[in-house]
């Protein structure tokens, strides 16, 4: 089989039909599969997505969630020369995988591919920053991560021995990025779409207590210790750019409370401390032309920095041990399947 399309989901059932349509529709003319990696959703993800002719596995446990276990859930149950990868809330551009695969056939050397991500939800403060910081990217080059995703060589993915480490909470396609690096590979961006992103739309701090509480935000701590003794843990030390950042995080709150601490009066401790809780975010707020995302920047920091030492001492397992779970539904042998297609649904509705 040449391609496998693996979605990573978990109740996404407003979002999901359109993922897996728009990678049926990459498929045409390539032999392959799409793979519904499901996190144990408790909406009507797996129904919806049982009326398509697509493979369903899902996890047997709700603690092992993670943002590195959806990628290597689908991965272990794909058997494509090439492997792609989305998530629930994306819609694959029809022609992404037909020049992803022309651009791995003629260079050898190339590891991974994927191309723009066009944020189609920008109410949200965390997604109107995320498009604000990656507006310039829209030129075909040489990458250190595939965020997003992309399409992968399996060979190259194999040499690492895992696609995605089961213990990441975050940071998962940086990690797998510099793995593939490390080993010889090359990561490219296209100057062309790759995927439609409709990201959340509810409250950007609701969303970010909400990647505290799922340790998300520990994702840097844990990228780092699962460095720790591998090939590629001098890029990681070198490159990790978000590492050193909150290190300086770090060193901003000491001030502020060594100001708390240490100042000859209360006047000047209270200017001090004034002075430095607004200095990032009027700062901010000019880089991005709004209070609103200068001031989450900001608080978006002090939580991603507090993340990184809960990452950093997070207990690991074998990050390339079988993932426990189910098969809920296999793709039918056959031609590569169309739009439209159905196949007999072995998932009941959550709603019946």
């Amino acid at each position: 089989m040449q391609v496998s399309i693996v979605i990573k989901a978990l109740n996404e059932e407003r979002n999901i039909a359109r993922a897996i349509e728009s990678a049926l529709a990459a498929l045409p003319g390539r032999d392959g599969e799409v793979i519904l990696a499901d996190a144990g959703s408790s909406d009507h993800t797996v129904a919806i997505a049982a009326r398509y002719p697509v493979t369903i596995v899902q996890l047997m446990r709700p603690e092992d969630r993670g943002c590195g276990t959806g990628p290597q859930l689908g991965y272990q149950y794909s058997s494509g020369d090439f492997v792609c990868l989305i998530d629930g809330d994306m819609a694959l551009d029809r022609g992404f995988v037909e020049a992803a695969l022309t651009v791995l056939d003629e260079r050898a050397d190339v590891a991974g591919v994927a191309g723009r991500v066009r944020e189609m939800n920008v109410s949200n403060l965390e997604f109107r920053r995320r498009a604000l910081a990656t507006a310039g990217d829209v030129t075909s080059g040489e990458v250190d991560r595939l965020n997003g995703g992309g399409l992968y060589r399996r060979a190259a993915i194999e040499a690492t021995g895992y696609l995605s480490d089961r213990n990441l909470h975050g940071h998962e396609e940086y990690d797998l990025g510099v793995r593939l690096r490390a080993a010889g590979g090359k990561l490219l961006r296209l100057d062309r779409p790759f995927v439609d992103h409709y990201g959340h739309s509810g409250d950007a701090y609701q969303l970010l207590w909400q990647r505290w509480r799922t340790r998300y935000l520990c994702g840097v701590g844990e990228v780092l210790r699962g460095a720790i003794g591998r090939p590629h843990f001098r890029l990681v030390a070198r490159e990790l750019r978000e590492f050193y950042l909150w290190l300086a995080v770090y060193a901003w709150l000491s001030s502020i409370g060594a100001l708390a601490l240490f100042a000859p009066s209360t006047p000047m401790a209270v200017a001090g401390i004034a002075f430095l809780v607004l200095l990032p975010v009027i700062t901010m707020s000019v880089r991005r032309n709004s209070l609103d995302i200068g001031t989450y920047s900001v608080v978006a920091w002090v939580l991603h920095a507090a993340g990184m030492v809960r990452g950093l001492l997070q207990r690991r397992v074998p990050p390339a041990k079988w993932i426990d779970s189910r098969v809920l539904q296999r793709t039918p042998p056959g031609p590569p399947p169309r739009i439209g297609e159905r196949v007999h649904a072995r998932v009941p509705d959550p709603a019946s």
